[in-house]
């Protein structure tokens, strides 16, 4: 059965629908750092903080101060100081690892990994339920689509940001 092209405005409804669930989902992640901030006792940009070094290293990389900085957009003073809250807590270690001993390296504690499986792991079952729904060739295709956003929202970034607007 031949399937009749979209017209361009269901065309542009469904980009309307695709990102809004975008949008959708980037508010629930804020929510879910959020409880965590929150079950944990920490400020919601501790958390943030504490999600980028733990997922690092689940993906088998680590963070170096300057680059949390850059990952959660605060200044290297700010970071500092929320990285000795961290370290205050127990949930991470500064380590000096690499040949070049003025480079820190952030790792998370033991017991943080255990808290943070204890918080999202049934968060991570229910979506990799959804996730199984799906073949691996369509997860593929929208892997590429995430990523051609991710691009181009990067590249849109790194352009100077227009004049603020005159005030009346």
């Amino acid at each position: 059965m031949r399937k009749e092209p979209m017209s361009q405005a269901d065309e542009h409804a469904q980009h309307e629908r695709l990102l809004e669930g975008l949008r959708a989902y980037g508010a629930n992640y804020r929510e879910f750092t959020r409880r965590f901030a929150t079950w944990l006792g920490l400020h919601a940009t501790d958390a943030a903080a504490l999600i980028e070094i733990l997922t690092a290293e689940e993906r088998g990389t680590t963070l170096s101060p300057a680059r949390l900085s850059e990952r959660i957009a605060l200044s290297n003073s700010a970071t500092t100081a929320l990285l000795n809250r961290l370290e205050q807590a127990g949930h991470i270690v500064r380590s000096r690892e690499h040949d070049d001993r003025r480079v820190i390296t952030l790792r998370s504690t033991p017991r943080i990994h255990t808290l943070a499986d204890e918080f999202f792991t049934p968060l991570g079952t229910r979506v990799g339920t959804v996730m199984d729904k799906y073949s691996p060739e369509e997860l593929q295709r929208f892997e590429a689509f995430v990523t051609d956003l991710q691009s181009a929202m990067t590249a849109h970034l790194a352009e100077p940001t227009p004049p603020q607007p005159l005030t009346s």
